[in-house]
């Protein structure tokens, strides 16, 4: 099968090529996904798992992308709970070989099924993004109906999630980002937007959540909205600084099965719209790791047609 390798950690997006490798074998309680549309995030060349098991072992060439939606081929001993020929999305273990490629190898418990409606495109897009807005939003930082939210990066893939999120659950919500992405954030439904090439963070003034997507100093100088009992949640990097009288927290998505069948039904209903920025077929999945790359929404490769 066809798959997007990488095998030189120095050569960065440069050393991603697509090759031949083995189809993959389904472990115990895993699936066989046939790829239809997969998704990445761009910096996890740089992730100790992308190079290495959870032993220290080398893992190269290692395939990347770690959001799919597709298709169960095959079912592994001992799995329950999905069927071959049923539409599936989620997330493959970051420590194994990943979702650009024409199939993969995934754990059932991190899949959920895919309603016949939804498109294999918008659930790549909604898997990583949906949870990670889900978790850093109510599950890390407690948000409530008639809070504020500050939202760094709030067109970007999770950003654009977050802000729907937050808009449905009743609280105020201020979105930042480059001047260009104004206009595609008050679409959103932000109620306010902070230009970052323009406006002092600080003139936000005192906020019960900021969710960071960005890191560096930003959320350095994020640190001083939080008021009391407030929180800081990020998934950028962990904090240098602390707020000062809330908390912080630096989390790593989970799987959630439960969660993406909810994100799911909020799609088909259209409550929820991922931004889908580039699709490129899986010939150019190299190019779209290169770094430097602004546009907005998530970038999908489309593996299968169908």
């Amino acid at each position: 099968m066809q798959a997007i390798t990488v095998r030189d950690r120095a050569a960065g997006s440069a050393g991603l090529s697509l090759t031949d490798i083995p189809y993959p074998h389904a472990a115990e309680n895993d699936v066989i996904v046939g790829v239809h549309a997969a998704g990445f995030t761009p910096g996890e060349l740089d992730w100790p798992a992308t190079w290495s098991d959870r032993a220290g072992r080398d893992r190269t060439p290692s395939v990347p992308g770690h959001e799919l939606s597709g298709v169960v081929v095959e079912l592994g001993y001992g799995t329950t709970g999905l069927t071959v020929g049923q539409r599936v999305f989620g997330l493959c273990d970051g420590a194994r070989d990943g979702s650009l490629a024409e199939y993969v190898a995934v754990e059932a418990r991190n899949l959920a099924p895919l309603p016949a409606d939804v498109d294999h495109t918008a659930a790549a897009a909604l898997a990583i993004s949906g949870l990670t807005a889900w978790q850093g939003l109510f599950d890390h930082g407690r948000l409530m109906t008639g809070q504020t939210v500050l939202i760094h990066g709030a067109t970007g893939g999770v950003g654009s999630i977050a802000v729907q999120l937050a808009r449905e659950a009743g609280a105020r919500v201020i979105g930042s980002g480059r001047a260009a992405s104004r206009e595609s954030a008050l679409g959103l439904g932000v109620d306010e937007f902070l230009d970052l090439q323009s406006d002092a963070v600080e003139d936000v003034g005192e906020v019960d959540l900021v969710f960071d997507v960005l890191g560096g100093e930003i959320l350095d100088r994020s640190t001083a909205l939080v008021r009391a009992s407030g929180t800081l949640v990020t998934i950028a990097e962990p904090l240098r600084i602390q707020p000062e009288n809330g908390q912080a927290v630096f989390f790593v998505v989970e799987p959630d099965r439960v969660r993406l069948a909810d994100l799911a039904q909020r799609l088909r209903e259209r409550r929820l719209k991922p931004i889908v920025g580039d699709v490129r077929p899986l010939c150019e999945a190299p190019a779209a790791f290169a770094p430097g790359r602004r546009n907005p929404g998530k970038t999908i490769i489309r593996v299968t047609e169908g």
